[in-house]
């Protein structure tokens, strides 16, 4: 089972917390990863978005300076908001990243969880759902393409290293957006918060939709990911973990004033990934066991954590939540 990492960069929340220092913020996620390919970690994904919260508006940008300084982490954007951007331009963009990693690139593309980059480039949110369909096609014919891809007579270069750049498609839990990964023939990206029980009519109408299409069932394949935190212990995780995790979703309309502690117990309890690393290794067999998944992938700085607190997480699950799933699943 391959295991990885994901990140948008979070700055330190409003209630307190470090100073915002995106220069700051982006030297130590290079520092992690770099830490986490030297421990033989399979993936990291960088995700987009466009708010003064996050660091991250333009993760191809981040994943080229990764790449100078991994030697064998899998880099992924997680996700490319695909809809509110060129597929021409994003196929050139991780084409060159493949090429300066050896042949290590790889696309999440998706819809987004936030709106801001559809006012921002110009683009009408009521148009969400076939600007995405739409350029998630083109961008398939031009990844699939045997032959040097020509768009309006014009060569489109570089090529990646790879003979197929592979392209997964990030799903939030929308049936329609399960189905049309499948119709596609794409990997799937399953993001969720809890447990996996909820998600298994996703993964399974993936799966039904991929093999009706006529796709090799071996070829659709499936992660999963979501918020994490590892601690020594399982309470000392969690309440470390809440204030952070509770400011955060101050993000979320309907949590203006963070989420209440009750919430995130029920939360705890419906299996997000925070706890010590036995549990933590548990979560992620149980996402195996119910979904089929063959990758996880762990957003572990969620918040803007103090970068120390971070670091003991992430290595708290380099060297006992990872080697322990490892073992389970070979």
């Amino acid at each position: 089972m391959e295991l990885g990492i994901y990140s948008f960069g979070d700055l330190a929340p409003r209630s307190g917390g470090e100073p915002a220092d995106v220069a700051r913020r982006l030297a130590d996620l290079v520092d992690q990863v770099r830490t986490a390919d030297g421990a033989g970690l399979d993936v990291v994904a960088i995700g987009e978005h466009h708010r003064r919260e996050f660091t991250v508006s333009a993760p191809e940008i981040v994943l080229a300076a990764l790449a100078g300084v991994t030697s064998s982490i899998r880099l992924a954007s997680g996700v490319t908001v695909l809809s509110t951007q060129d597929p021409v331009r994003v196929f050139q963009q991780f084409a060159t990243l493949d090429q300066l990693s050896g042949g290590r690139a790889e696309v999440i593309v998706g819809r987004g969880a936030f709106t801001e980059s559809f006012p921002l480039f110009g683009h009408d949110l009521r148009d969400y759902d076939e600007l995405f369909d739409t350029k998630v096609k083109a961008l398939l014919e031009l990844t699939r393409s045997r032959e040097l891809p020509v768009v309006n007579g014009v060569d489109v270069v570089p090529r990646p290293l790879q003979p197929e750049l592979p392209v997964w498609i990030g799903v939030g839990g929308t049936p329609q957006s399960a189905i049309r990964a499948g119709v596609l023939g794409t990997p799937m990206f399953l993001a969720f918060f809890t447990g996996p029980e909820t998600s298994r009519g996703t993964a399974e109408l993936y799966r039904r939709a991929g093999e009706q299409a006529g796709h090799d069932p071996a070829s659709l394949r499936l992660a999963s990911g979501g918020h994490m935190f590892v601690g020594r212990t399982s309470q000392g995780a969690k309440d470390d973990f809440y204030p952070y995790y509770s400011d955060y979703f101050s993000l979320h309309p309907r949590m203006r004033d963070g989420m209440p502690r009750g919430v995130y117990d029920e939360w705890l309890r419906a299996g997000l990934l925070v706890g010590s690393p036995q549990e933590v290794v548990d979560k992620i067999l149980r996402h195996r066991e119910v979904l089929g998944v063959d990758r996880y992938v762990g957003q572990f700085d969620v918040g803007g954590m103090p970068v120390a607190m971070t670091n003991r997480s992430l290595e708290l699950f380099l060297t006992e939540v990872v080697p322990a799933v490892r073992a389970e699943t070979a």
